[in-house]
């Protein structure tokens, strides 16, 4: 089995759903991760979705909103919401591509700042190529590649997104002692266990850093 994570926007200039457009322009608010999603019958779409934030003013907006069916928030400053509510524009349109194909989306989905989703599907390589396809052909999605691969349930989500090379240096640094603390190893010293550059080594940690920092704060 395989995996493709694809970054996927609206592009008719709002967010993939009205309410989600309201919730994006809260400062106070910040959406963090979609839990689940399912369509139901009656064009109704029930997700749990975290957030944090002012959870008030997100109760706020949901309940005031004619489009929200029903709304249940648990927490404090991080919370997790379920949610019911009717199903428009392009949630509506991927939520019927998923029930028609066979692909399987990996929860959590990432939320970024921008209103974006960060998605991993898993199935196979022609049912990637359909749904490409089928976003490519709406006027109002974009789709962008981020990695794809063989799927191993063992890896974390972000250790899958390293290439083997930098999970090859990361492996090692961490074994030599490199992030403890007093520090036990050097670029060289894992350069020399491996057979690389120390700068090779000093430019792989810190692209293998910068999306630890990245996943922690998304």
């Amino acid at each position: 089995m395989r995996y493709l994570t694809v970054r996927l926007e609206s592009t008719s200039g709002t967010a993939f759903h009205p309410i989600g457009k309201q919730l994006a322009e809260e400062p106070s608010i910040q959406r963090e991760a979609i839990h689940h999603v399912e369509l139901l019958a009656g064009e109704l779409v029930v997700t749990l979705a975290e957030g944090s934030g002012d959870r008030q003013r997100y109760e706020e907006i949901m309940s005031e909103s004619p489009l929200v069916e029903d709304v249940l928030v648990s927490g404090g400053e991080r919370w997790l919401a379920t949610s019911q509510f009717s199903a428009q524009g392009p949630v509506k349109q991927l939520l019927e591509w998923r029930q028609e194909s066979e692909l399987v989306v990996e929860t959590p989905i990432p939320i970024n700042n921008d209103g974006s989703l960060r998605i991993t599907f898993l199935g196979s390589e022609r049912d990637f190529q359909e749904l490409y396809n089928k976003v490519i052909d709406a006027t109002n999605l974009g789709i962008k590649i981020v990695k794809t691969g063989e799927y191993d349930p063992g890896l974390d989500t972000f250790v899958r997104e390293l290439t083997s090379r930098q999970r090859e240096v990361l492996e090692v640094a961490v074994e030599m002692g490199y992030y403890t603390e007093p520090r036990s190893a050097t670029h060289e010293d894992v350069a020399e266990a491996i057979g690389i550059a120390p700068t090779t080594v000093g430019t792989h940690l810190r692209k293998i850093e910068s999306r630890v920092f990245e996943a922690l704060v998304r």
